[in-house]
């Protein structure tokens, strides 16, 4: 298994990972074909087939569950599932 396609199936973990790492997940979006944009108001805009999602991202390097769950959404929407990578 590849190390991007394991960031991205963490996503979909049940329970909720609490330790996903964004600068990784950002390389496996990226891999994965999305054009991501980071500001200086700590969030990343992620751009993946024609859609877009505003990410906020922590001092910590990490994501809240609840952004979790609207990143999961997106991918969704977009049709990046773990049944499809």
């Amino acid at each position: 298994m590849s190390k991007h396609k394991s960031k991205i199936e963490k996503l979909y973990e049940h329970p909720l990972s609490g330790n996903i790492d964004t600068e990784k997940l950002v390389h496996a979006l990226e891999h994965y074909g999305a054009k991501v944009d980071m500001n200086k108001q700590h969030r990343a805009l992620i751009h993946l087939n024609g859609r877009e999602h505003s990410l906020t991202l922590s001092h910590r390097n990490e994501l809240s569950k609840d952004a979790i769950v609207k990143l999961r959404h997106f991918l969704e929407e977009v049709g990046l599932t773990t049944d499809k990578l």
